[in-house]
């Protein structure tokens, strides 16, 4: 039965929100753009007022430097502010807003590796990952209310099946998706606004390094494990090189540290 109703919702949200990733991949979007732009923009409106920001030039003329050398010919002005946090975090909202730690600027080694940050973070924009993130919940939402409005509904215990399924089935799985999918776009757009593909796998190489084996494992969590990150960042690696050498046979050659 839980299958049935599923499949039901899952057919009319698709033949109604189908969209395409820069990737290729099919997606479920519904959300309108202009919802997502603007909760975004309230929501880092309000991230500035409750963290510490960094004021340090260096620091800030580096971050903006390469989302400028990224985002050039996109056509739309993005804000990048740089938060005092040691966490090694960095992260996008729509709307065309990055925030990045200290401790992300801190980690890396030059500017190749932080272009590798910041391309991951404008790919997850572009790709519109928090609208289809939000369309996903939603679409889960309405199908476990479809549930319990059945026989299996009045079951605590099943419910509560239900919904580790779909957390462990469908959204953390469309999540590290997204992170994969992010990292492809990041290292595409880094390499042809010059910047060294190849410092996307020293990044991870670090990241991984800095988390000691903390990281839990890839099935209970949201994002890849190092490892599959830096697998998938080398089999993509010969399409970025190329890109890299086009970007460097037309000068492109950023300086932003």
């Amino acid at each position: 039965m839980f299958k049935k109703i599923f499949t039901t919702v899952m057919v009319g949200s698709v033949l109604t929100a189908c969209a395409t990733s820069p990737t290729g991949r099919s997606q479920i979007i519904f959300m309108p753009d202009t919802q997502m732009n603007q909760m975004g923009l309230q929501t880092f409106d309000q991230m500035k007022k409750d963290k510490p920001i960094n004021h340090d030039g260096k620091y800030n003329q580096t971050a903006q430097c390469i989302v400028q050398a990224i985002t050039q010919g996109m056509g739309v002005n993005w804000e990048v502010v740089v938060f005092e946090d040691k966490t090694l975090n960095a992260f996008a909202l729509p709307g065309n807003k990055i925030g990045v730690h200290t401790g992300m600027m801190q980690l890396v080694d030059n500017q190749d590796q932080l272009a590798a940050v910041l391309g991951h973070e404008v790919g997850h924009v572009l790709a519109r990952h928090s609208n289809e993130r939000a369309s996903q919940e939603t679409l889960v939402q309405q199908g476990m209310g479809l549930i319990q409005q059945t026989s299996y509904g009045q079951n605590a215990l099943t419910m509560g099946l239900l919904g580790l399924g779909s957390q462990y089935g469908v959204l953390m799985p469309y999540s590290r998706t997204h992170e994969s999918e992010a990292d492809e776009i990041g290292v595409d757009l880094m390499a042809k606004a010059g910047f060294d593909p190849q410092q996307s796998v020293q990044l991870w190489k670090k990241m991984e390094q800095a988390s000691q084996g903390n990281q839990p494992i890839e099935f209970m969590s949201t994002h890849p494990a190092h490892e599959t990150r830096i697998q998938q960042l080398q089999a993509h690696m010969p399409k970025a090189l190329e890109l890299y050498k086009q970007a460097q046979a037309a000068g492109k050659q950023p300086k932003c540290l």
